[in-house]
């Protein structure tokens, strides 16, 4: 029977005291600081949203518990060799892509609050003595707020209206309007320039939804659909690419013929078909997951010739020879010996692919081929910005911003490259 003693001896071996977590190196410390702070995020953010099931809200769940469950892994549990650990402490030393990386991963966790800077919904409503959070919680008609209307409620006019008469107070996001909205109030023409005072801080296109609104959550979408993306091809790329590898002879033949077909399948022409095909009646998360796995099928290819090769190199090495001696089984020699020896490979390729599939993504929106309307995206923005180029705040906004994130990768795939390459820090004796 497992005493309590036990069981707290293991909790306790889950978690670092404080002498542990300043012997560990920077990367780790701020790993581990990302993951206490990102799991309060997500707690908090499960508890003050309603519960409604849906695929997506659990497809969120899934993909937060997996993140989590990541960074804890790499934080805590995973112990890099000494080479690994040097690169890591590299990456540190080249400020220019480690301060693009904590700045990309700033960004992400603002988008996760979007809600709370970017939303029609009122952060707080004092109301009859009573304190509401409309942000994180159910529908509230205009009648629970006095007004004469049973659908929900305006509370950029129910601000103007307890500031006119009293009875209460809201208080507003920063900007109080979503990305699918129209603002068609106070008679203005749309499209709008930037206003501070109506708080239309990028203006507004010609259906008088927010500029920045639809950029805040045009960037959240592209980032998480990108890194979905990647995830996936990845895990395909990586277990065809090994098993090539490993296995060699008639299965790495075979593989490769096979796999050079498929690469040789025009991407684009898939993914205008595919997308084309889908019921007009799908719903937006369905199609945006059509969208994903047709671009994961035609794009896993690439990294399986590279994990290929580092693996056809790796399991000539002693150590692999040892395992196999000791009777470890062939999975275990591939994940537990041969993959985490070719982390530079996998590593060094995230940020470029990264960038390369949000360039793929908003060209795709730009042709009416990717995520479907009216979920924000800049490509949808750009041809739109293209079509009204006497409002030049709808063009260049995706534009810089779509310059700023890529430019941001770029330097973060440059320093990793630069960390993981043996010619750059390796002294010969």
């Amino acid at each position: 029977m497992i005493s309590f003693d036990t069981i707290l001896q293991h909790a306790k071996g889950l978690w670092p005291v404080k002498e542990e977590f300043l012997a560990w190196p920077r990367w780790r410390q701020t790993a581990f600081v990302a993951i206490v702070f990102l799991t309060a995020c997500f707690v908090v953010h499960e508890f003050l949203t309603p519960y409604r099931w849906s695929w997506a809200h659990l497809g969120r769940l899934v993909l937060k518990t997996l993140f989590v469950a990541g960074l804890y892994f790499v934080s805590i549990r995973w112990t890099p060799n000494p080479l690994t650990a040097k690169k890591l402490e590299q990456f540190h030393q080249i400020k220019r892509g480690y301060y693009s990386f904590l700045i990309l991963a700033g960004l992400l966790v603002i988008t996760i609050f979007g809600p709370l800077l970017i939303s029609n919904r009122a952060l707080v409503v004092g109301y009859q003595g009573k304190i509401h959070f409309p942000t994180y919680t159910a529908f509230h008609p205009g009648t629970d707020f006095g007004l004469d209307y049973e659908y929900e409620t305006n509370y950029r006019d129910l601000k103007k209206k307890f500031k006119e008469e009293g009875g209460g107070f809201v208080i507003l996001p920063l900007v109080p309007y979503s990305a699918m909205e129209n603002d068609y109030g106070n008679g203005i023409r749309h499209p709008a320039p930037p206003s501070v005072e109506r708080r239309h801080f990028l203006g507004t296109d010609k259906t008088g939804r927010d500029v920045l609104a639809r950029l805040f959550y045009g960037f959240q979408i592209a980032m998480l659909f990108t890194l979905g993306f990647l995830l996936l091809v990845y895990v395909i790329g990586i277990a065809v690419g090994c098993a090539m590898g490993y296995f060699g002879g008639a299965i790495d033949l075979l593989g490769q013929r096979l796999v050079e077909i498929w690469a040789n399948i025009p991407f684009l022409y898939m993914v205008i078909i595919s997308v084309s095909l889908v019921p007009a009646g799908v719903s937006v998360p369905a199609r945006i997951g059509v969208l994903m796995l047709v671009m994961v099928l035609f794009s896993w290819t690439t990294m399986t010739f590279y994990m290929r090769t580092a693996t056809y190199r790796e399991k000539s090495r002693d150590y692999v020879a040892a395992a196999r001696i000791l009777g470890a089984s062939t999975p275990r020699i591939i994940f537990g010996q041969v993959v985490p020896n070719t982390i530079a490979t996998i590593v060094t390729f995230v940020p470029f692919n990264l960038a390369s599939a949000i360039i793929t993504i908003t060209a795709l929106d730009y042709l009416n081929f990717g995520l479907p309307p009216p979920t924000p995206s800049w490509g949808a923005m750009l041809s739109e910005g293209k079509s009204n180029m006497q409002a030049p705040w709808i063009l260049l906004s995706p534009f810089f911003a779509m310059i700023g994130t890529l430019t941001l990768v770029t330097f973060v795939g440059e320093a990793i490259r630069d960390a993981f390459d043996p010619k750059k820090f390796t002294i010969y004796r």
